[in-house]
């Protein structure tokens, strides 16, 4: 089966032969930004109890694809939102190395310190969040660089922890999962047993009470081994496969039975993954531009839009 990597970089090169079809590819991270919402009444969810959620995915901050002053644009429209909340799903530094400028966390972080919702911004790392930190993969532990100036920043990272929240008198649970790729580079250094940092049923075991859960994992996969008792898990990683034709991600995997790509899935838990912002590997899009998520709960219905 190919990889993603290797179909991205073959894709690349497809497209680079056209060259009105490479243009747009490789302008799309850079000049489009939309929103898509989703209107959820998860089974878990009271119906009666509202919740607007923005999520940001995969900033993969560099230049010139994801400026400080790109960044400080998402900033805005996602203040513009009045979100109750706002979630950072993980990978912040750059994915790729075709830059000018790899971009300090201390920059990216300041800019996002700008984000603000009522219930708070809250995050999780991404597996380019370790990867990027060599000294934290050569040594097999460690806080990453980009979490230390996320907190610097007053925003919270969990990693396999659990914070209960109210909303109007109404207490629901946000719960964030360690990367599950997180030591997937240290495999250059040595010999490892585990790539990952996750631990799912550690996690909800921090929640000790029957109000409704959300999840955040960076990587979509989870979602086949998480419990009915989730409401919803948000996830990023996929950028929706980068490359997106008539509704379908060649790019990423089918595991299980499944590709957890882009989109509103139902399994126990409802399941949005996020197209994410940034790019890695290669600075190109195609069909599936970058974008913001809007999720309201307690809606009456399943709508994306």
């Amino acid at each position: 089966m190919i990889s993603r990597r290797n179909f991205l970089r073959t894709a690349g090169g497809l497209t680079a032969a056209t060259a009105s079809t490479a243009a747009y590819g490789l302008s799309e991270p850079v000049v489009r930004l939309t929103l898509t919402r989703y209107d959820l009444s998860p089974r878990q969810w009271p119906s009666d109890f509202p919740l607007k959620i923005a999520a940001i995915a995969d900033i993969h901050a560099c230049d010139p694809w994801m400026s400080l002053d790109r960044i400080a644009e998402i900033v805005e429209r996602t203040n513009a939102l009045n979100a109750d909340i706002i979630v950072l799903l993980g990978d912040y530094v750059a994915g790729l190395r075709h830059v000018t400028r790899f971009i300090p966390a201390s920059e990216w972080a300041a800019v996002l310190r700008g984000l603000k919702a009522p219930l708070g911004v809250h995050a999780v790392l991404g597996n380019h969040d370790y990867w990027d930190d060599k000294t934290v993969q050569r040594q097999g532990q460690g806080t990453p660089v980009a979490r230390r100036a996320l907190e610097r920043a007053g925003i919270p990272v969990y990693e396999n922890d659990a914070v209960r929240l109210v909303k109007d008198g109404r207490p629901f649970w946000l719960a964030g999962l360690g990367d599950q790729l997180a030591f997937m580079a240290a495999r250059r250094y040595r010999e490892i047993r585990r790539i990952g940092v996750d631990d799912l049923n550690g996690t909800l075991a921090k929640v000790t009470d029957d109000a409704p859960v959300i999840l955040l994992a960076h990587e979509p996969d989870v979602a086949l081994r998480v419990p009915s008792r989730v409401a919803l898990q948000l996830s990023g990683h996929t950028h929706g496969g980068q490359i997106r034709l008539l509704g379908w991600s060649p790019a990423v995997p089918v595991k299980h039975g499944m590709r957890l790509a882009y989109g509103h899935i139902k399994l126990k838990c409802d399941v949005v993954v996020s197209g994410g912002l940034g790019c890695s590997i290669m600075p190109f899009r195609l069909g599936v531009p970058p974008e913001i998520v809007q999720v309201t709960l307690g809606a009456k219905g399943p709508v994306a839009s």
